[in-house]
């Protein structure tokens, strides 16, 4: 059965990638590198009640699943006609999803930080929470430091071709290989106990791969996981925990953007829905989650980003989806 799969994954990975070396230059050329930038955006893009709600189930949903909630984010509420809502906006609804991840693991958490000041407190510095400690905060710094780079090299980056359904697509069809690549060389041997610095740092740097639209921050750290032998949940419990810091910092930091620029009733009650809409489904989605990896593989999660990929491109270059 695996075998099978395999060979199919393989055989439509080809098509896919091949697929893409096709496509039409419409798909490549102007599209992906627009002539003519869009004007940027000065405030919040206006969201109405409805389109925060549906915004928020899908952060929620797609934030800890392995298949790119920026990728989603983007692509749903243009495939409606509603526009793209815009980084900011995206970035602040991301605190719900925080506030479901610090409420789900707080016990995990509580026991990390706790045990880490007594580790330093003792001089202890091999005990197991200051270890996983240290990773986290170690593996923190290259989604911080390549974050702040981007803003500096990019400050346009809502119009950025990179932020482009093209290049969207591409990026989950290359991470849903990789997916699948360590989904079978993984050994998938150690548990939550065998983490240590080494792993944080690894893990840390597969998330700041995440910076570009349609990776998947979940995705790119589940893979990595993968290939340093962890098991599925582990991996992805770990991937939860790394991704705390990381997600705080960045809806914080636009957070404090829009709130310079001042907002009116009309715009932060769609903000502040759209935050409790993520928080819940959010919370949902790492429950199921944690679950269903406990006994299946990532193979419905490497199918589903292999096609939304494809369907993507193809959509752009029948006209059916604008590539902005």
């Amino acid at each position: 059965m695996f075998r099978l799969q395999r060979q199919l994954f393989m055989f439509f990975g080809a098509g896919a990638f091949l697929a893409f070396l096709a496509s039409p230059l419409k798909v490549l050329g102007t599209n992906l590198w627009p002539a003519v930038a869009l004007p940027a955006t000065t405030s919040t893009p206006q969201v109405n009640i409805i389109q925060a709600v549906v915004l928020g189930m899908v952060q929620g949903l797609t934030e800890f699943l392995p298949i790119s909630s920026t990728a989603h984010l983007k692509v749903v509420p243009v495939a409606l006609g509603w526009g793209d809502p815009g980084v900011a906006f995206t970035a602040v609804i991301q605190l719900g999803s925080i506030a479901a991840v610090l409420s789900y693991f707080w016990k995990d958490l509580s026991q990390i930080t706790i045990g880490a000041l007594k580790a330093i407190k003792n001089s202890d510095y091999q005990s197991y929470d200051f270890r996983l400690a240290l990773g986290i905060a170690f593996g923190t710094i290259p989604i911080v430091f390549f974050g702040l780079l981007i803003k500096v090299l990019i400050p346009d980056f809502d119009n950025s071709p990179l932020r482009s359904l093209t290049a969207i697509a591409c990026a989950s069809i290359v991470m849903s290989l990789l997916l699948g690549i360590s989904e079978n060389v993984g050994k998938r041997k150690r548990d939550f106990e065998a983490l240590g610095l080494q792993d944080g740092v690894l893990m840390g740097l597969a998330q700041a791969m995440a910076l570009i639209p349609g990776v998947s921050r979940s995705g790119s750290t589940l893979t990595a996981g993968l290939f340093m032998g962890l098991e599925r949940a582990t991996a992805a419990r770990f991937s939860f925990l790394l991704g705390i810091p990381a997600i705080t910092l960045a809806g914080l930091v636009e957070l404090k953007d829009i709130l310079k620029q001042g907002l009116g009733s009309a715009e932060l009650v769609p903000l502040i829905v759209g935050v409790i809409s993520a928080l819940v489904f959010s919370y949902l989605s790492i429950a199921w989650l944690l679950r269903f990896l406990q006994t299946q593989s990532t193979w419905v999660f490497i199918w589903y980003r292999l096609v939304f990929g494809v369907v993507i491109l193809g959509a752009i270059a029948t006209g059916l989806l604008k590539n902005i």
